[in-house]
């Protein structure tokens, strides 16, 4: 109770109250992030259905992404921005996690979130415009997906960039095994709902998607931090509705 209490009362908006704030009630929450990513998902997803249903396929991504980006007031987004400002900046490791701390958001950020946005909102339409239901199981995959990162992102051998905020309470708290089951659990979950198997497989690739850019950023900034987390969210949700966009 204490990692659930955890994940949702840090990665939604949802009022729950964190009993316990220590590192291994973070490492409980980032394995029990999934959970996060299917019930944020599953709402979103019906909202966007709805939005399909009475407007048409392109109000249904919209409204979908819009429901995502409000159920977690932004924070991956906004992770996701500050990272490309990061990483774009050139700059050495603590000039670049000073960059990431301002509550600006620079060139590289803007541009970042416009792309990934335009991105994710084209992917759903297309899914959309197959049908309700296929656009619906796109939006939570995407959701499932994001969350499973995060597992990923805080195991044992990665560090914290630096001391203090959410990054440095769960660095290095997940062991492999826990992250795998998570991912393989969502894997089968996703598969079996969607009857078929293309749902797992874009699970999978958001993974991999998702430690591109986790192995970037330990590399770049010496560790993760906050901010990484709400960027290897995006990056697997992206990659995931990519591979449901491109497949068959």
């Amino acid at each position: 109770m204490p990692g659930l209490r955890f994940a949702f009362g840090t990665l939604s908006v949802l009022r729950v109250r964190v009993a316990r704030w220590d590192r291994e009630a973070g490492g409980r929450a980032m394995v029990c992030a999934p959970l996060v990513g299917l019930v944020l998902g599953a709402f979103a997803a019906g909202l966007g259905a709805l939005a399909c249903w009475r407007g048409g396929a392109l109000l249904g991504a919209v409204t979908a992404v819009a429901a995502l980006a409000a159920l977690t007031r932004g924070l991956h987004l906004d992770g996701l921005a500050d990272v490309a400002d990061g990483l774009g900046s050139g700059k050495p490791a603590e000039d670049a996690l000073r960059i990431m701390k301002q509550s600006d958001i620079g060139p590289f950020g803007v541009l970042t979130l416009l792309l990934v946005l335009l991105a994710q909102i084209a992917c759903l339409t297309g899914q959309f415009a197959l049908s309700p239901g296929r656009g619906a199981l796109a939006v939570l995959t995407a959701a499932v997906a994001g969350r499973c990162a995060l597992g990923w992102g805080c195991l044992r051998r990665v560090p914290a960039a630096r001391p203090g905020g959410l990054g440095a309470m769960v660095a290095s708290t997940v062991p492999v095994p826990a992250a795998a089951a998570g991912t393989a659990l969502s894997a089968l979950a996703l598969a079996l709902l969607g009857l078929h198997p293309r749902y797992a497989l874009a699970l999978a690739v958001a993974q991999l998607a998702a430690a591109a850019l986790l192995l970037r950023c330990v590399r770049r900034f010496g560790g993760i931090t906050g901010d990484v987390l709400g960027a290897l969210v995006e990056t697997a949700a992206l990659a995931a509705l990519l591979v449901l966009a491109l497949g068959p």
